[in-house]
């Protein structure tokens, strides 16, 4: 079978993104893993599906699949890139859609100077909605009564135990706060935290660095991809939790590995804002192999 594609980017977090706006195009998990890799198909950390909305009020459904092939909640990066793919493919004219996910619904606005701000809606603090299982964890109370929680030790050093802030940002995110994050092991801390009881759909880990109140620098590890250069959610969670732990102000600069985004939270059920670019690559076509 052979589709077209557009290949984007928000910040160096790279999509391969389809229209299926006229119906599903049914691809398996394999197919959506061949997509993504890097040396046999386009490459991408994520794919995203524009299709048809399942209500009148809403402009289109945005599906997303990691580059394992799994579907997953929402991809902040990828939000931006689906208000500019769908006005540069002619799907609409509006510079502000609205569009459903997995698990809720996003406000997309592009602004005057091409960058796209997202309405990511309210972090989400409740542990069984995350979803994380602190049983068994210890934990301190940060400056309101937060808890910031202590992963257990690898191969029984107590050093080497990791302490997290916890949240949802339609996605399950752990953010760990050091002196350095260039310094940050994520290539052992992230494939280990995807494997402990505590996170039961897995866990975006982010490491955070305060440069001052008004900008941190993070680097992420995103379940069923690996480290990305930007993480939407990821960048989000961590301004809500810095702001929650009295680290930071409302509005916060996050300096990615791919580029910076612009973070608003104003605490409590207050939506988080984020403001980014969207970037078209190129376009395409090609043959996908048989599903197995």
């Amino acid at each position: 079978m052979r589709i077209r594609f557009t290949k984007m980017h928000g910040a160096g977090n790279d999509f391969v993104v389809l229209d299926e706006t006229r119906g599903p195009l049914g691809l398996s998990a394999a197919q959506y893993r061949f997509l993504a890799d890097r040396h046999f198909g386009v490459g991408a950390d994520q794919i995203l599906s524009v299709r048809a909305p399942d209500r009148e009020d809403l402009d289109f459904r945005y599906v997303i699949h990691n580059a394992d092939g799994q579907e997953v909640e929402h991809c902040g990066n990828g939000a931006r890139c689906l208000v500019r793919f769908v006005r540069e493919q002619g799907l609409t004219a509006k510079h502000s859609v609205r569009v459903q996910t997995l698990n809720t619904e996003l406000t997309l606005v592009e602004q005057p100077d091409g960058r796209v701000t997202v309405d990511m809606g309210a972090p989400v603090f409740d542990l069984p909605s995350v979803p994380f299982s602190p049983q068994g964890l210890v934990h301190r109370a940060g400056p309101d009564g937060w808890p910031v929680w202590c992963l257990p030790a690898q191969q029984g050093k107590s050093s080497d135990a990791l302490e997290v802030a916890v949240l949802s940002m339609g996605n399950p995110h752990a953010v760990h706060w050091l002196d350095d994050s260039q310094a940050a092991p994520l290539a052992l801390w992230g494939p280990w935290a995807q494997q402990l009881p505590c996170f039961p759909r897995g866990v975006n880990l982010g490491f955070a660095q305060v440069l001052h109140r008004q900008l941190i620098r993070l680097r992420v590890y995103e379940r069923g991809v690996g480290e990305t250069l930007a993480c939407g959610t990821g960048a989000c969670a961590a301004v809500v939790a810095g702001i929650r732990l009295g680290l930071l102000d409302a509005s916060v600069e996050v300096e990615t590995l791919g580029g910076r985004l612009h973070i608003a939270w104003a605490a409590g059920s207050a939506a988080v804002l984020m403001t980014g670019p969207a970037q078209t690559v190129f376009e395409g076509a090609i043959d996908l192999p048989e599903s197995p």
